[in-house]
């Protein structure tokens, strides 16, 4: 039935027709081609429709999250309010799988089950949209998105009993308003951002698979076979990784071994293959491509991700970062890759990253270079020896991601540094690389080429090979007098070398012979007190004390004496904390044991000990090494158990706390096991 309808007023305005026809006080008429309005726009259904789900079809491969299941299951049934649970992790661990099959699991106990994509608050209200549709199909063609947004929320509003999943928030900001107006609902929440929930959801942090798991993934997919536990391994047991890699070597008729070669050579273009018929928007590239554009307006953000890209991926101490930018950049670009979910944050000062965002930071950002600076630069700091053995993790790290081809001047100042840290024969290997970097960037006569030789040669030495060690010093010597003359401070150091390597190879006499000779050219040509004349000194008395203890005709008194002389020569001009005094002190002490000065030699030990502590730190491999050698000294040839043992157990427990159950750690144990367990106990 079609009623009249009447306008009074300027301008007023009346409908009839079913709002079909507008007439206004001033006899103007508009037509509007408008549907009528069905019931169901006049009133909120009562209740859902019986068994109303729409969840996507991401369960079939779910594997393992049962400690994730388990907190979900307790949160959800013991809340009496709103719950709302955001669970946060990097792109592709496999946060949306998780929900899904969680939420498949509680379709008996909510009803509607609705599953929302909400990447962006247009994505949000569209989703809402369509569950206001599924609410009321009739209402499909009639309303205004915006209009079945607002039903939906308002039937949310009203309602108990049904769980929403909201997947892949960039913001809490975005959801902010409808977890307000809901207040009796349950919410599962998927996103990338790891901060900004502490005032709007519960957060769940979810970790990569376990191996196994992993493993069972990937076999899922493409059944078993050879290194797809290495494979796995390489992919970080990154769910989404695994899946992709798992169904491309099905596809392409490859092992798990072929794809690890490939994923090596080509990371970018393997990140961003797919399948057939798999979702091609969901490729690890594709994924973490988000997340990178979104921190764009912080460029320090995708410069830290490229350095830390080439180190190890756990234990990246921060204070590393101290030179890219200011404090408070710094602690900004890591905010935001953390928020993002791109790196972790520790207690501990340290920060960790996915081996495969490294991998994907690699092929983005070209910063191998000053990744290599950067550790450099924080070789200056090493002053224990838990920090030295991170420091030197990061730089193995970096060795094996970079090609040798490619090394300049900063890898080969790193690779040379890390030669002096690394174990004898790793310290070949890294000298090696050092020198041919010197070489193919400066050439074969730059100073630093021929530095890095010869410190290639006194690797040869500590690793044993000390008659290579002498021949190869020999010929570096031979090239600093040919290039750089033989009155240039670097010949008498390269002389110095050649002399202590002699020393090694039990050529005293020889050693001698050219350390007194090297110190006399070298007075001539830069005076007494030069450093490096102290130092060529230095190499005389370490020839002198060698001697000593090795050819019972001489005079272990006299050569005290002459070394003391020395020391008080270079305290003067050095200070007694300068490297050259320490390293000819350190000569006193065995030839006092030599000569019988037992007590003195002990009185030696101990200076050179807290010494050591100040010029190198307490806990430095410098200073725990000579209190090792103190223990030793003590034991058998002071006799002093008892001194030995509380120096034993105090060292050991230093030890242990600071780098833990270790292969060196068990050593010392079974070093020191006569001394802390005396016979018969």
């Amino acid at each position: 039935m079609n009623s009249a309808a009447g306008a009074f007023g300027e301008r007023a305005i009346a409908s009839a027709q079913g709002i079909r026809q507008a007439l206004s006080g001033d006899g103007v008429v508009a037509m509007y081609a408008e549907k009528a309005l069905p019931p169901e726009a006049f009133a909120l259904p009562e209740s859902a429709p019986e068994r109303l789900v729409n969840l996507p079809d991401r369960t079939a491969l779910f594997v393992g999250r049962r400690r994730e299941l388990a907190l979900l299951d307790t949160a959800f049934r013991e809340a009496n309010d709103v719950v709302v649970q955001a669970v946060h992790g990097l792109g592709g661990i496999g946060k949306s799988t998780l929900a899904a099959h969680w939420a498949a699991g509680c379709v008996r106990s909510y009803n509607p089950v609705w599953w929302i994509t909400a990447e962006s608050p247009a994505d949000l209200d569209a989703g809402l949209a369509e569950f206001a549709v599924a609410l009321q199909p009739a209402l499909r063609d009639v309303l205004s998105r915006e209009a079945l947004r607002e039903r939906a929320v308002q039937w949310l509003a009203g309602h108990e009993g049904w769980l929403l999943v909201l997947d892949n928030v960039s913001d809490p900001a975005d959801v902010k308003a409808l977890l307000g107006r809901a207040p009796g609902g349950r919410f599962l929440i998927t996103t990338r951002r790891a901060s900004g929930w502490h005032k709007v959801a519960e957060a769940l942090s979810l970790d990569v698979l376990e191996p196994a798991e992993a493993i069972e993934l990937f076999e899922r997919i493409d059944g078993s076979g050879e290194d797809v536990e290495a494979l796995c391994r390489e992919l970080g047991h990154l769910p989404l990784a695994v899946e992709q890699a798992a169904a491309y070597c099905a596809e392409a008729g490859i092992s798990a071994g072929r794809y690890r070669e490939l994923l090596a050579a080509y990371p970018e273009e393997v990140f961003a293959q797919s399948a057939e018929g798999t979702d091609q928007t969901r490729t690890v590239a594709r994924v973490w491509r988000v997340s990178l554009d979104r921190l764009a307006d912080t460029p320090l953000a995708g410069r830290i991700l490229g350095v830390i890209a080439w180190w190890a991926s756990e234990g990246i101490p921060r204070a590393y970062l101290e030179p890219l930018g200011s404090p408070v950049e710094v602690t900004e670009a890591v905010r935001r890759l953390a928020a993002h979910s791109l790196i972790k944050v520790h207690d501990d000062d340290t920060i960790s990253v996915h081996r495969l965002v490294q991998a994907v930071g690699r092929a983005e950002f070209d910063a191998s270079h000053e990744a290599a600076h950067v550790l450099l630069d924080n070789s200056g700091a090493l002053r224990a020896v838990d920090a030295e053995l991170t420091w030197l993790m990061h730089l193995e790290a970096m060795a094996g991601r970079t090609d040798p081809e490619n090394d300049g001047e900063y890898e080969a100042w790193l690779f040379d540094m890390g030669g002096f840290t690394a174990e004898a024969a790793r310290a070949v290997e890294l000298h090696e690389r050092a020198a041919a970097a010197a070489e193919r960037t400066f050439g074969p006569s730059d100073e630093l080429t021929l530095t890095t030789r010869g410190h290639l040669a006194q690797s040869h030495g500590y690793a044993g090979d000390r008659i290579r060690a002498v021949e190869l010093l020999e010929e570096n010597l031979a090239d600093h007098v040919r290039v750089l003359g033989p009155r240039s401070k670097l010949t008498f150091e390269a002389r110095s070398a050649l002399a202590d390597a002699m020393v090694e190879a039990g050529r005293f006499a020889d050693a001698l012979s050219l350390a007194r000779a090297n110190v006399r050219s070298a007075e001539q040509a830069l005076g007494d007190r030069h450093q490096t004349v102290l130092g060529a000194r230095s190499t005389w008395a370490k020839a002198l004390r060698r001697a000593v203890e090795t050819d019972t005709g001489s005079d272990a008194t006299v050569a005290a004496r002459a070394i003391e002389e020395l020391l008080v020569k270079i305290s003067a001009v050095e200070g007694e904390d300068s490297m050259i005094f320490d390293i000819c002190h350190w000569q006193l002490i065995w030839v006092c044991k030599s000569a019988g000065d037992i007590e003195g030699a002990a009185a030696h030990f101990e200076e050179c000990i807290t010494r050591r502590g100040r010029i190198f730190g307490e806990t430095d491999g410098v200073t725990l090494s000579t209190r090792r050698a103190l223990v030793r000294f003590l034991w058998d040839t002071v006799g002093d158990l008892g001194r030995a043992r509380d120096q034993a157990v105090l060292l050991l427990a230093d030890w242990e706390r600071l780098v833990g159950e270790t292969a060196y750690v068990r050593d010392l144990r079974q070093d020191f096991a006569p001394l802390l367990t005396p016979p018969g106990v």
